[in-house]
Formats: structure tokens, C-alpha cells, sequence
């Protein structure tokens, strides 16, 4: 809720919310918490946009995915293999301390090896094959092949306190005592279920943090969360389910901000094992060979999925139907793939093709807090399947960090997941979702259904050498051809996704689906 210092103060605001002159504080309902306040430990969405309040980057996308300087201001390419980055003068860190070079360096060596990491940044530092400090505020990079991206990978790892953080375990991150940035907000509590709390960076190198406090609630429930909206309990409220956009559209005193996402929806399906636990036959002992690995049968499941009817039901009609990474308009959008329809007879004659003409018995899984109506959408998913033949054993849903975590150790055979693009291109999605899984290489990081085609991995590391922007963007397009062709992952819809705040309080409705302190303003 906002509050003023005073009466006094809560009266001239009342006249004008817009006033600089008096501390406002912001509380916002949010849909999911993060996983840990170390910014390295996971680079899923959650745990992003808190860190994202307490730490900067070297640069930053914008709301429309554009890269911006941060504590880069400048980077120059000096050839293939070498970059040369000059960073901010005069940042300092919240114990007041001065932000150097040492502290990037630190910061990319410490990034790529976190213990136990559910979603990790090894593709953004993979690139890297030695750093040099050539002064306090300029580092030169070198790669270990040519990196026309490089800013886009590296430049997007959090930037931590060497002196915090360099002995510093998960614990004291999430105490607070490690937590120390350069970032607009500073960390004061997080009680992990319940409420992360933080207080304006008064020193803070960029435009001045708009609010004195600001709490994030914990409130995963939907219809809690715009109860708490409708009744003052809370300024700002994300994931607003497309059901209530209608009804909040008509209340008085609360208003929507909404934009097209760049975020996929997407099944996944456990393609590489011999035998995945929830892919049974009529015995209920996982089946081998397991189904999942042949091709047909990934495009029989995907010709069962009725997509338009997904986002016409469940999200009434707040999304556009997917058949590939990235919507048009974001680099390495193929116009060759088109989107499965609802073909259940096509679906029965790939599976009788593919030696399973009485279907098989399959367990979906999903978060149920992570996006709006992800449950929903796997309940819905469930009975697609069974229409077209096969048996559901079971819709399970579950909290996404606990969910998260389990997908990552390869828990489920048919699951639910989701990838945000934050860049202009689809380069990082193709590289951690769909190329073979390599820590050692940096690919594959969230490629959780371990799908792996040497053709593909190929056209991927041709596009990621390229240097002209139009090539690299052809070569990410024909890179998606082949892993689509092939349904690798099952796209769904790229959903339309709102906030909603009370008046007073305005919100930059952004692709990234951030919900951050920053993209709020008082307003008259």
C-alpha cells in the first residue's frame, strides 16, 4: 500500500501523487518468489527480477529487449576474439565501496560455477578464455571463438562485490550479509514463503530509485492476489489472470497495463532415455523403447494439442499460438515452420506409423504458479491427450522452485515449461533450450529434455560466429527449421501478459515480464 511520512504528506499527495518531495513506499503481490538472492544462482525468471532491484549488468535490455549500457558504457570489438569494455566511473557499491574492474572479473569467474544451480549462466560466460584488468574501469575480453553476441552473454551476468561475495555461501546471500550491489534498491529481509523487503540506494549512480521502501508479497494464489489488489492491501499486483482482466477492466480506481510477451509456453518431452518414468505401458512399467524418442510420436502429441482453444478458454483469447522459439519481429523467426492444428487422425496414424497404434499411458507436469493458467493449461493438455488416445495417468502440478528444480534433474517425461527472450535475437534461447547439453561447451543449460541432433548443434555454432547481423539471423532461422521440424519441444502460445495497480501508481508494461520497482511511478 502507499504510505507517506506524514499527514501532512498524505494530504498534499492526495492533491498531487506526483510530488518528488516525499518518500512513497510500494507494496506489490507477486505470483512467485525467487529461488535465493544470489543473482548467479539461477537464471530463471523469479529469481531475475529480484535480483535485478539489488544488482546491475554490464548492460540492460529495455522493455523492447534493446541493450542498453549499464556499468558498461562503452565496448569495442577489437577483433574476432578480443573485446575491450569501459565501465562507469563513479559507481559504488551499497557498503559504499568503489566498483572496479576486479569486481567484473570476479564476478564472470564466479557466475559459471554455481553449486546445485537449477537454471545456470554457463552459456553466458562459456565464451570467455581469459580477462585482463588493463585499468580500474576497462577490461578486455577474449574469447575462445568469435563471439558477435558476447554482450548479450556476458554482459547480461550480475555484477557482485568481490570483497561480499568472494567467500560467501548461498546463506549469506539470502541473509542479506552477501548481498551487497549497485543496483537502485537495497537488500533489508527476505522471509522465503512470505516477503522480500528493500530500501531505496540513496547513492544510487543512475536516476533516483521513485519509492523509499518496497515490499514484494508473496501471494501465489491469483484470485488472493487481486483480492489484495481490490482491497488496498497492495499497490501492484503481476500475472493478472486473463479471466479477471475483463472484471478488473470495469473497477474504478484500478488500471491494466498489458503487452504482448516474448515469453514460448511449451511441452517438453523427455526425448533421449531408453525409458522415462512417466512414459508407461498397460503394465505401468516405464516402456522401452520409450515413445518420447521418435520423432512421429512428438508430432502425433503435438497434433492432439487444439492451441487456439488453450488460449481461447483458459486465456480468453490473451495469446497468439506458437510453432517455433520467437514471435515475428525478434531475429531468427523461421517463415517456413507452421503451427500444428487439432488433427487427430493425422496424430493416430503417426503413432500406428511409429509402432504405438494403442497410444501409451503418459503423466503431465507442470508449475502452478509460475505464468497464468499454467496449471490450467496442463489439466486442459491432459484431456487433449486422452481424446487422442492415450492414457493420462495423471496432471501433477507443483510450486515452480520446487518444480524448477525437478525438471533440471529430469523428473518428468511430459512437462510444461516456459523461455523468455530477452534479447533482439533468439540466439541464447536456441543455445540453452535446444542445443546438446555441455556444460563444458556452455550449450544446453535448461535443455531439460536433453534433446541433442549434431545437424542442428552445427547450423547453431555457424550462426553464433557470424558477425553480420542479417546472416546470423538466417542462419538462427534455418537452425530452428531443423530442431522444429522435428518437434524438439512442443511450442504452445506466446502469451499477452497484465499488471494491474491502483490508481495513482503507473507500470512500463514490458516484454521481459519484469516486475520491478522501477517500472512503477507515482502519477497524477
Amino acid at each position: 500500500m502507499i504510505r507517506l511520512r506524514s499527514a501532512l504528506a498524505a494530504l498534499i499527495l492526495s492533491t498531487s501523487l506526483s510530488s518528488a518531495a516525499f518518500a512513497i513506499d510500494l507494496t506489490v503481490g507477486l505470483s512467485t518468489e525467487p529461488a535465493a538472492i544470489d543473482p548467479h544462482f539461477s537464471r530463471t525468471g523469479n529469481s531475475q527480477q529480484a535480483a535485478q532491484h539489488v544488482f546491475n549488468r554490464l548492460v540492460e535490455p529495455d522493455e523492447n529487449l534493446a541493450i542498453q549500457p549499464s556499468l558498461a558504457v562503452s565496448w569495442e570489438n577489437i577483433d574476432e576474439l578480443t573485446w575491450e569494455v569501459k565501465l562507469r566511473e563513479g559507481v559504488t557499491f551499497h557498503d559504499g565501496s568503489p566498483f572496479t574492474a576486479e569486481d567484473v572479473v570476479f564476478s564472470l569467474e564466479r557466475a559459471g560455477d554455481i553449486p546445485n544451480s537449477p537454471a545456470p549462466f554457463t552459456a553466458n560466460v562459456a565464451p570467455l578464455a581469459s580477462m585482463e584488468v588493463i585499468d580500474p574501469l576497462t577490461v578486455r575480453f577474449t574469447t575462445t571463438k568469435p563471439t558477435p553476441q558476447f554482450m548479450e552473454l556476458a554482459g547480461l551476468v550480475y555484477i557482485v562485490s568481490k570483497a561480499a561475495a568472494e567467500t560467501a555461501t548461498i546463506d549469506e546471500f539470502n541473509s542479506g550479509a552477501a548481498a551487497v550491489g549497485t543496483g537502485p534498491y537495497k537488500f533489508v529481509e527476505w522471509v522465503p514463503g512470505d516477503r522480500l523487503t528493500l530500501a531505496a540506494n540513496e547513492n544510487y549512480w543512475g536516476d533516483a530509485p521513485e519509492f523509499e521502501n518496497v515490499t514484494f508479497r508473496l501471494i501465489s494464489n491469483a484470485a488472493a492476489r487481486v483480492a489484495a489488489l481490490r482491497a488496498g492491501d497492495v499497490d501492484l499486483i503481476d500475472a493478472v489472470p486473463p479471466a479477471d482482466k475483463a472484471t478488473l477492466e470495469g473497477v474504478d480506481g484500478i488500471v491494466l497495463h498489458s503487452t504482448a510477451s516474448a515469453r514460448i509456453i511449451y511441452l517438453g518431452l523427455d526425448s533421449a532415455r531408453d525409458e522415462s518414468p512417466w512414459i508407461v505401458g498397460a503394465d505401468g512399467a516405464p516402456l522401452n523403447p520409450n515413445p518420447l524418442k521418435d520423432a512421429r510420436v512428438r508430432q502425433a502429441l503435438s497434433k492432439m494439442i487444439d492451441r487456439q482453444l488453450l488460449i481461447d478458454r483458459i486465456l480468453t483469447g490473451a495469446g497468439e499460438p506458437a510453432g517455433q522459439l520467437v514471435p515475428e519481429g525478434i531475429g531468427g523467426h523461421s517463415t517456413n515452420l507452421p503451427i500444428d492444428t487439432i488433427d487427430l487422425e493425422g496424430a493416430k496414424a503417426l503413432l500406428t506409423e511409429a509402432g504405438f497404434p494403442d497410444g501409451f499411458g503418459i503423466t503431465v507436469h507442470s508449475s502452478n504458479d509460475r505464468f497464468a493458467g499454467d496449471g490450467d493449461i496442463a489439466q486442459a493438455i491432459g484431456q487433449l491427450f486422452a481424446r487422442g488416445g492415450l492414457t493420462v495417468n495423471g496432471i501433477v502440478t507443483q510450486p515452480y522452485n520446487v518444480y524448477a528444480t525437478a525438471a533440471g534433474n529430469q523428473e518428468f517425461s511430459a512437462f510444461i515449461f516456459s523461455f523468455g527472450t530477452t534479447t533482439p535475437t533468439s540466439a541464447p534461447g536456441m543455445t540453452n533450450v535446444l542445443m546438446t547439453n555441455d556444460a563444458d561447451a556452455g550449450t544446453g543449460s535448461f535443455n531439460r529434455m536433453r534433446y541433442s541432433n549434431p545437424d542442428y548443434d552445427a547450423k547453431m555454432r555457424e550462426a553464433l560466429a557470424e558477425f553480420d547481423p542479417d546472416k546470423r539471423n538466417t542462419l538462427l532461422a534455418e537452425a530452428a527449421d531443423i530442431a522444429f521440424g522435428e518437434h524438439a519441444i512442443l511450442p504452445l502460445y506466446w502469451p499477452e501478459v497484465t499488471w494491474a495497480s491502483r490508481d495513482g501508481i503507473g507500470f512500463v508494461a514490458n516484454k521481459l515480464e519484469d516486475t520491478l520497482a522501477m517500472y512503477a511511478s507515482v502519477t497524477e
